[in-house]
């Protein structure tokens, strides 16, 4: 009982309906997927939370260079502690941007804070 208490069930994102009703997703997933969200969703496409998301996809027209990934890092920063909020220890996010030729690589460092589970994830956005 006590593992179902740290780690419950989460409507999958994007939202899906298999033969039982609402597919979902453990914590390790929902975490995930919530960081998903917040790379590729622009800033303003959510109606009643306008400053959700970094707008990942919009930087494949801005020149890859360290001011760009600073920039970049700041904003994931500053999103993801907001989103994470109450799943992720604060302490542990670490994000880190850099590219490479026309490539933007992120990676993202975090510990799960009921179940004390590291994860590092890494995405690369193609320019």
């Amino acid at each position: 009982m006590a593992s179902r208490l740290n780690n419950p069930d989460f409507m999958k994102f994007p939202f899906a309906v298999g033969e039982a009703g609402a597919v979902t997703s453990n914590r390790r997933e929902h975490v995930r997927e919530r960081i998903e969200q917040v790379l590729f969703t622009a800033p303003g496409e959510r109606w009643f939370r306008p400053e959700f998301g970094v707008g990942l996809r919009a930087l494949v027209f801005e020149p890859n260079n360290p001011a760009l990934w600073e920039v970049t890092k700041k904003r994931l920063l500053a999103s993801l502690s907001d989103a994470l909020t109450g799943e992720v220890d604060p302490s542990s996010l670490e994000v880190r941007v850099e590219g490479s030729g026309a490539t933007l690589l992120i990676t993202i460092a975090y510990r799960l804070a009921t179940i004390n589970h590291t994860e590092k994830l890494r995405f690369s956005l193609e320019g």
